[in-house]
């Protein structure tokens, strides 16, 4: 075969074109001869079986090979990202750790420039002269500032105790100087009838208090103390007042002694009840505000004029800005018969304890006291106790009876019985229709007379 002639040769490795020399085959090849005739070429099967396997192994392990080398990029990103984040936190710990080392040495600085011996001035200045206020005008009213000047020094604070001894407290309370020797005007709860009673004047002396004269109807009464030269209230007209006239309070709320609040009148000739005796009482109504202790304290005009007697047995407990007093038209007369007297002529006393059946509420405390029900149209007065010096106490009436009538009139609480009885008078026989009731429901009636005693103890 010639130098010249091509050759196309297969080794066990696969179809190889190369072209080689007759000199350049190796001896170890087995050589199979094709010639580069197309015509006479001959084919099998066999010889097309391995054409593109290596290839598409070369591709599939440079295929694999590249997402090595991209999940290894990859990692080393992410690896790069943490270490960047993870020195980035200790950069602000760092920073924040020589923060506080800095503030703590500055302060330390800061606290020895503190002590060298340099002072710090403060400015303090008195309210200029022209900022003087007028505490009356030419038409004789004052300003706030003026009514606390002019009024302050009339109202005292009363403490009452259970012992001569003043050491166990049982209450205060606020009261109006209305004479120079030491009569005081105040509210009768603010006292204890069987104990002992102090007072403290503007000027900061105590005084031993006697009761003069005390009215439980009214919730008014009047102590007295041994001194001379005190400043007594003015007392105004309460039926001038109008409206949404101003007003201040002055008392001693929760032992604050001489506090001053101010508001409006809110409503005038208010008939408000007392929480114990249910007895009405015209009050002026305000809203300044009036704590317990300010009861017996003074509601004032802003003519420096009491209008009113404080009083927290007529104000609200449930509701703020709405507090009464007692209009010192309505109390005047009551304060000079206490005066004078001692104790309110006129006043009597039927001489029971009783709880009346006007509603559900009262009807179940009564059932639970007698430990059966009631039958369910029986109503009346139930009573609780009878006071022996009285005359009803002869009458043939029980305790744990009812009256259910009075002159003929049904009663079955305090307002239907005082207002048959408010026009009798002391030593008046009155009539009444009395029961007992059984377990059973049974009803055992009888009739009573009695006699109106006089009540000059104050307990109406």
């Amino acid at each position: 075969m010639d130098n010249d002639e091509k050759k196309i040769h297969m080794t066990s490795g696969g179809l190889s074109s190369e072209i080689l020399s007759e000199d350049e085959q190796r001896p170890y090849e087995e050589k199979i001869e094709i010639p580069l005739d197309d015509s006479e070429t001959k084919y099998d099967d066999f010889m097309f079986e391995p054409l593109g396997f290596e290839e598409l192994e070369k591709q599939s392990e440079l295929e694999k090979s590249r997402i090595v080398q991209q999940n290894a990029l990859k990692f080393k990103r992410q690896k790069r990202i943490v270490v960047l984040l993870v020195l980035i936190f200790l950069s602000i710990i760092a920073l924040c750790i020589y923060c506080i080392v800095s503030d703590i040495i500055s302060s330390r600085k800061s606290a020895g420039n503190l002590n060298t011996g340099k002072s710090v001035v403060l400015y303090q200045a008195h309210k200029p002269d022209t900022a003087n206020p007028e505490y009356v005008d030419e038409n004789g009213k004052y300003s706030t500032e003026g009514i606390a000047i002019a009024v302050r020094p009339s109202i005292v604070e009363i403490y009452a105790y259970e012992d001569s001894s003043h050491t166990t407290l049982k209450g205060t309370g606020s009261g109006i100087i209305i004479s120079e020797d030491g009569y005081i005007v105040t509210n009768e709860h603010v006292l204890s009838a069987d104990g002992y009673h102090t007072v403290k004047t503007h000027d900061e002396k105590i005084y031993n208090a006697e009761i003069v004269g005390r009215d439980s109807k009214t919730d008014i009464a009047v102590v007295k103390i041994n001194a001379s030269g005190l400043k007594p209230a003015t007392l105004g007209d309460s039926d001038e007042v109008v409206v949404g006239e101003e007003v201040m309070a002055i008392g001693n709320p929760a032992g604050l002694f001489g506090s001053v609040t101010n508001g409006i009148v809110s409503a005038v000739n208010r008939k408000i009840r007392g929480k114990t005796t249910s007895f009405e009482m015209d009050c002026i109504q305000t809203n300044a505000d009036i704590s317990p202790g300010n009861s017996g304290g003074a509601l004032i005009n802003m003519y420096a004029q009491v209008i009113g007697i404080t009083s927290s047995k007529y104000a609200s407990t449930t509701l703020e800005g709405l507090g009464f007093a007692i209009s010192i038209n309505e109390a005047k007369p009551v304060i000079e018969e206490l005066i004078n007297n001692g104790y309110i002529s006129g006043r009597f006393k039927i001489g029971i304890t009783f709880i009346g059946i006007s509603n559900d509420e009262l009807r179940a405390t009564v059932e639970g006291e007698l430990g059966y029900s009631l039958p369910e149209d029986f109503e009346g007065l139930y009573v609780t106790d009878i006071n022996e010096e009285c005359d009803i106490a002869d009458s043939g009436l029980k305790t744990g009876d009812f009256i259910y009538e009075v002159e003929g009139k049904s009663v079955n609480d305090y307002d239907s019985l005082y207002n048959i009885i408010k026009n009798f008078s002391a030593g008046d026989t009155v009539h009444a229709k009395c029961a007992s009731v059984s377990k059973d429901g049974e009803i055992t009636k009888y009739d009573i007379s009695f006699k109106l005693m006089e009540d000059t103890s104050g307990d109406y």
